[in-house]
């Protein structure tokens, strides 16, 4: 993912850059290492002035330094990924196709129906220099993020970024609602010395009063969360963006052998293999699965395949083994969903590069109380740093027949099993399993330096055990067997599949099914 930002100022006072913190800047830099650059628009007679950064990780193309600027003084910033709807070619850059179609609209019609199009996550900023208008916003699921921050004075800062730093109490940051896009006349703005959003949100349907209601239900969520100083109005032509779904089913059929309940609320439902042999024997729903793999499959293929592959590049971090890198990494427990995705994936990698397979595990935290009582008595220091999965962490004194390794969680023997049956799929690929050890001290400095961070301004449970994997995963160090001996090893990959993209692959099947 790319990090993107802008703050807008509409007065002259203080410096723009005041408003952009070093904590900001230095976040943004590590999700886009490969390119970062600024970029100051003034616009002295009308009293506004934006501040552009990008920082590039590269995965398409050529490398596109962003922000991207034209001979008419737009702006562009993008972080996202297309997968259809709009033709990337094999070597083109997607931030520059993007930005090219966007010179071409000449209305707001025309940029909603061009994001109407996309399939893909996205999040941007696009500034239009003619009409002094900024246009921002994510795609219709929210998987790029993007956040913004609404200074406590009427005329003072707003800034929009892919990541905050800390945030001080009453001037908090907040996601930007993924109900539509965003635009804000700066020209009319910088008159009246304070901010106004006028919002383009998502429809399902195309009836006028569905619309009407759409506009009202949307305008109402939004509105709470934003300061009083800051106004939103639905844009006056009742404009909307087309959803890439259809309202979701509630309650599903009942089917011969299938559970009782035609809802979802018997959560005592037991279903037998007998079950979904006898689910599968009914042609039309048979069909019905083929079709669902072969979109899943074509999902994974457009993912893998349209990243940029250098072939001069070759694994360094153990050079007796393939000498190509691995492009792809699946964030792989070894269930059922990372079993999918890695066996689909394997159908379209080249044959010859290998598939990292990245498989977290939290050390046992009777086993980590263990270690730390151990610890202090030898007066040792507490180690940071990946821990060898073949450490002990049992007493010294204990019998070697009682050993149990710190990191055998259920999510590490379902991956070596998971391995194995791959293997087996096929033996001709090199499958790295990276075992990544994460120790409690490491988790617990991590989360406090990194990750909490990252995911704010979520902060349940959920999003900190997910965000926590995720993150460990992405960093990409571990260790991997080679010829029997564990080395350290850290993974090149810049593409991580996990189930969580299967929202991306939602894009794919609702255009594959506009298709058929």
């Amino acid at each position: 993912m790319c990090g993107i930002c802008c703050v807008v100022t509409l007065c002259s006072q203080p410096a723009i850059r005041d408003f952009l913190s070093e904590d900001i800047l230095c976040y943004l830099r590590r999700r886009g290492p490969d390119s970062s650059q600024e970029l100051i628009k003034t616009v002295s007679d009308l009293s506004y002035e934006c501040l552009f950064s990008g920082h590039v990780l590269h995965l398409r193309g050529l490398v596109t330094p962003q922000p991207l600027e034209d001979a008419s003084n737009n702006v562009f910033l993008w972080n996202g990924e297309i997968f259809s709807g709009l033709h990337v070619g094999n070597l083109e850059n997607d931030t520059e196709v993007m930005f090219h179609h966007l010179a071409l609209c000449s209305s707001e019609m025309d940029i909603l129906s061009l994001f109407s199009s996309l399939q893909g996550p996205w999040s941007f900023i696009y500034y239009e220099a003619p009409r002094h208008s900024l246009w921002f916003g994510r795609d219709y699921f929210g998987r790029r993020s993007l956040l913004w921050q609404f200074s406590s004075e009427v005329d003072s800062a707003f800034c929009l970024t892919s990541v905050s730093g800390s945030s001080e109490s009453g001037n908090q940051w907040q996601e930007v609602p993924a109900s539509g896009i965003f635009k804000i006349d700066l020209k009319a703005c910088a008159a009246a010395k304070s901010l106004s959003l006028t919002l383009f949100p998502w429809k399902f349907s195309c009836r006028e009063k569905a619309v009407e209601e759409t506009c009202i239900n949307v305008l109402d969520q939004v509105s709470k969360d934003l300061p009083n100083h800051v106004h939103l109005m639905v844009n006056e032509s009742k404009l909307c963006l087309r959803a890439p779904v259809i309202p979701l089913n509630k309650t599903v059929s009942r089917a011969s052998g299938a559970c009782p309940s035609s809802n979802f609320s018997n959560i005592n439902c037991m279903v037998s293999v007998e079950t979904l042999q006898g689910f599968l024997a009914e042609e039309h729903k048979k069909k019905l699965a083929c079709q669902f793999i072969d979109v899943l499959n074509e999902a994974v293929k457009r993912r893998v395949l349209c990243l940029f592959r250098d072939l001069d590049q070759i694994t360094r971090e153990v050079p007796s083994m393939s000498r190509k890198r691995a492009h792809i990494a699946v964030l792989f427990s070894g269930g059922i969903d990372s079993m999918v995705l890695a066996a689909l994936a394997d159908k379209h990698v080249p044959l010859e590069e290998p598939i990292d397979l990245l498989n977290v595990a939290f050390m046992k935290k009777e086993q980590a109380k263990h270690r730390g009582s151990i610890k202090r008595h030898t007066g040792g220091e507490v180690q940071l740093d990946l821990l060898d999965p073949q450490e002990s962490c049992q007493d010294p004194a204990a019998d070697t027949s009682t050993h149990l390794s710190c990191f055998d969680v259920p999510d590490r023997i379902t991956g070596r099993a998971g391995l194995k049956e791959l293997e087996a799929i096929n033996p001709s690929r090199t499958w790295n399993f990276v075992e990544i050890n994460v120790t409690l001290e490491e988790l617990k400095k991590m989360r406090k330096e990194r990750v909490n961070y990252l995911i704010y301004p979520r902060g349940t449970v959920l999003d900190d055990s997910i965000g926590c994997a995720i993150w460990f995963a992405s960093r990409g160090e571990g260790f991997i067997s080679n010829q029997g001996e564990l080395q350290p090893y850290k993974s090149p990959a810049k593409e991580l599949e996990q189930m969580s993209s299967l929202l991306g692959i939602l894009d794919i099947v609702f255009a594959s099914q506009k298709m058929a």
